[in-house]
């Protein structure tokens, strides 16, 4: 077989590749902040997972953990803003008024209301970017069991399917999971921020049980919503990238409602102890969103461990 039969099939897959990933790249949003070349983002990430696996283990080794309590107040409390401004963007920005619940194609247009979503879509990209701090705030702290791969594999994973969104997604059906994701967000960040707060404030703290329900309930109706999509054979929105959606929201589906029957049942029925199930708990911190940003999501420095660090 001669080389130019050989090498034909590969140009033709290398084409593809080329294409989809230049040629059909978002216009209105290339020359964004961290949206350009993945390249930024990349080099942002290695160093996170030199710190956080190697570098900052190692620093903290001889020392002791850092007393944070101020920092993390402040820092869940702009999380808990953000991610009201997230609601607010995508729902004026297209699921009030302007989108199809059963069906909707990203418009690539430079409307007004496309371009607001695609900001949107943008601003949830950087939140994912700024949410790798919560392994950081870890490492200083010294938890780092709770630095599990579950929890690195979804911070590093987070972004980068925020930059696939924001280059060539940056609108449609998929973004009514970042609008009820960031919804889940104002609550799980503010019983953040309360616990941190001490004793006196985590006494109240006795819903901590239903930020898991509401993570069930969120991939509950993801999986639906995207799973519709196959059935519709006029949608503009990529049957591959929805079923991708439907699958991750299966998975979390499955793995929130294991944690709630360890966590929660099992432990009112004295087989697992109160220490057990907070321990799984912190293991699955802030694990959301492609996100395995929410499988662990919504049990990040829960109220026991808040106590422990005061």
């Amino acid at each position: 077989m001669s080389p130019d039969v050989i090498s034909e099939p590969s140009n033709g897959i290398l084409d593809r590749v080329v294409k989809f990933f230049v040629e059909n790249q978002d216009e209105r949003t290339k020359e964004w902040f961290l949206s350009g070349s993945i390249t930024p983002l990349i080099m942002i990430l290695v160093t996170y997972l030199y710190f956080c696996l190697y570098a900052g283990p190692r620093y903290m080794a001889k020392r002791k953990p850092f007393k944070l309590e101020s920092v993390l107040i402040a820092y869940n409390a702009v999380q808990v803003l953000l991610s009201i401004v997230l609601v607010y963007e995508g729902i004026e920005g297209g699921w009030r008024k302007h989108y199809n619940y059963s069906c909707q194609p990203v418009d690539y247009s430079r409307n007004p209301v496309a371009m607001r979503m695609a900001r949107a879509v943008w601003m949830y990209y950087m939140c994912k970017v700024v949410e790798l701090l919560d392994t950081v705030f870890f490492v200083l702290r010294k938890k780092q069991n709770q630095v599990s791969f579950l929890h690195v594999y979804h911070h590093t994973l987070m972004p980068v399917c925020g930059f696939i969104g924001v280059k060539y997604f940056a609108g449609g059906h998929g973004t009514l999971l970042g609008v009820i994701n960031s919804f889940i967000h104002v609550c799980m960040y503010a019983y953040y921020m309360l616990a941190a707060m001490g004793p006196k404030v985590q006494k109240y703290l006795w819903w901590k049980r239903y930020l898991t329900v509401m993570q069930i309930v969120q991939f509950i109706i993801v999986f639906f919503h995207t799973v519709q999509v196959q059935f519709q054979p006029t949608c503009g929105y990529p049957k591959s990238i929805a079923a991708l959606l439907t699958l991750n929201a299966g998975l979390f589906i499955y793995m929130f409602s294991s944690f709630y029957v360890h966590s929660y049942i099992r432990k009112s029925n004295g087989a697992a102890p109160q220490r057990t199930a907070g321990k799984a708990g912190e293991e699955n911190n802030n694990q959301l969103e492609c996100k395995p940003k929410d499988a662990v999501e919504a049990n990040t420095r829960p109220a026991v461990e808040a106590k422990k660090a005061l």
